[in-house]
């Protein structure tokens, strides 16, 4: 297939560009390289990849983009709750607006697969923490980031059917190295942090995520692209482990044997409005997914990154949201 991944330059992106090459596709990225493109050098001369600089806010540029495509898969967001909660409107227009319009573009240039990049954050806070919740649970989104992914969701599930194939994809939280590399991401910065300060500050120890390699979370999308689309028409996915519901607590546990003279402060806070364990039993069931990377072993890698300065400076801003 020819497949269009908007913010292919990005943590996600930049490590699915080049899997479905791999895998025999065509890959036309769009992106505005809000984090530079040193992260697609790595297939830049490849003869099946194409790039497009520009805003998925712009309906041209988007209309041309998804020209002659099969499939597209829409990643390009602000990403994470403080990064919408810090310029609400640049959200809203990036995060529902742009992509209301990229999924009507896309639908008038006769693509038929569309797999959108969702989140599990859009569970909220459990009403059991005893139990799991899946992807028939109620949604309770406590950000704008979880209500602008919620609005697209709802709209894509409503739309499917004529030839158009819609999958959202409720990723856990990312972890782990990638081309574009960030280091504001719960496994990622405890590590560097842990590592290069010999100190952390954590708040709220004791609530619960999901956690998922972002080579896994690559590897989700590529299986939806390769699945029957009648299989994943209008579902919804969890992407992870349920193995890989973890605590703060646990992370910092799990890091501690790297960096034994740590410091760690543990600010408890009693009410946090993300708070969720996730069941990810449709996706193991139905398309037979099974991560291949576990939160240890992620942290074994960033440390290895951190430790042997291929990264010079953590601190700058390109490696966050």
């Amino acid at each position: 297939m020819r497949v269009l991944i908007t913010g292919g330059a990005g943590y996600i992106g930049s490590t699915l560009t080049p899997l479905l090459l791999a895998a025999g596709h065509k890959v036309r990225v769009l992106d505005r390289l809000s984090y530079g493109g040193e992260s697609l050098l790595g297939v830049w001369s490849h003869p099946d990849f194409e790039f497009v600089h520009g805003d998925i806010r712009d309906r041209e540029t988007v209309h041309k983009a998804v020209s002659d495509c099969d499939a597209v898969v829409h990643l390009a967001a602000i990403v994470g709750d403080p990064a919408c909660a810090r310029e609400p409107e640049i959200a809203h227009a990036v995060n529902l607006d742009a992509a209301m319009n990229i999924i009507e573009e896309s639908r008038k240039a006769g693509v038929q697969r569309f797999v959108f990049a969702s989140t599990c954050s859009n569970y909220g806070k459990m009403k059991d923490p005893s139990q799991f919740v899946n992807e028939e649970s109620e949604l309770q989104p406590v950000s704008l980031y979880a209500e602008t992914k919620v609005a697209v969701e709802k709209a894509l599930l409503a739309s499917a059917g004529d030839g158009w194939y819609p999958t959202p994809l409720r990723f856990a939280t990312v972890f782990g190295v990638s081309s574009r590399m960030r280091f504001d991401l719960t496994v990622n910065e405890f590590t560097m942090e842990m590592i290069t300060k010999k100190h952390l500050i954590v708040f709220g120890e004791q609530f619960w995520r999901p956690y998922v390699h972002v080579f896994d979370a690559a590897r989700g999308i590529a299986l939806i692209l390769a699945s029957s689309p009648q299989a994943v028409a209008g579902r919804v996915f969890n992407v992870g482990s349920t193995e890989q519901n973890l605590q703060k607590q646990q992370i910092v546990e799990l890091i501690r044997p790297l960096v034994p003279d740590a410091k760690i402060e543990f600010v408890h806070k009693n009410e946090d409005p993300r708070d969720y364990r996730v069941s990810f039993d449709r996706i193991l069931k139905e398309l037979g997914y099974k991560t291949t990377r576990t939160v240890v072993e992620g942290i074994v890698e960033v440390a290895k990154l951190v430790r042997t300065g291929a990264i010079s400076n953590l601190a700058d801003n390109r490696y966050r949201n």
